[in-house]
């Protein structure tokens, strides 16, 4: 009788469901491709069937991660309705539910050094992400006057910068992140700061 090479139902996603939970636990470049086949209790040389290397890998993983992500955003942006603010808001909490929820991915997509210009795939998901938040940010600020609004791409990247400052300080649970409020009241609070300071939460209550 001929003994069959193993043969893994998907190879593939096992190594990427591997890779994730390594990240999680030692970083983007706190594993090599020999642990994540372990993990995968695949042989040491099997991951090179599908990728080149572990930047490779974690590449695929920030790709499934954008497209998890802008999923998430815009069924939050189309289910905080029905003001243009609670959908806003809702766009805020997603963000963070998505960090706290899939750890991995959030480290593969903002903190590997992978870019989404690494490849189509990757800018479009990334950019599907983006355009909820552009476009949750350009609904809000149609209120103010054209000459006294902030470019709806400057806004979005605001939001984004506090939204991804809080979960590096807080949402994560890292050393030193405990503080006498939630993630979600830091960022309703960081965000209501801004808005109020563009004249924005008085036009909406």
């Amino acid at each position: 009788m001929v003994k069959r090479g193993y043969h893994h139902g998907n190879l593939r996603q096992a190594l990427v469901e591997a890779t994730l939970t390594l990240i999680a636990e030692k970083g983007p470049t706190g594993f090599t491709m020999a642990e994540a086949a372990k993990v995968a209790g695949v042989s040491a040389a099997a991951p090179y069937r599908h990728f080149a290397g572990r930047e490779e890998l974690i590449a695929e993983v920030a790709l499934q991660g954008y497209g998890l992500f802008a999923d998430l955003l815009e069924f939050a942006y189309a289910d905080g309705r029905p003001t243009v603010l609670a959908a806003f808001e809702a766009v805020g909490r997603a963000y963070l539910a998505f960090a706290r929820k899939h750890p991995g991915h959030y480290i593969a997509m903002f903190e590997s050094g992978i870019t989404p210009g690494q490849s189509a795939e990757l800018a479009h998901e990334a950019e599907r992400a983006n355009r909820v938040v552009i476009r949750a940010a350009e609904a809000l600020s149609a209120r103010l006057p054209a000459d006294k609004r902030p470019p709806t791409s400057m806004f979005a990247a605001h939001v984004a910068a506090l939204s991804h400052g809080i979960v590096e300080l807080y949402a994560r649970s890292k050393p030193g992140a405990r503080v006498p409020f939630t993630p979600e009241e830091l960022l309703e609070a960081g965000v209501g700061i801004y808005l109020r300071g563009l004249g924005l939460i008085e036009a909406d209550k």
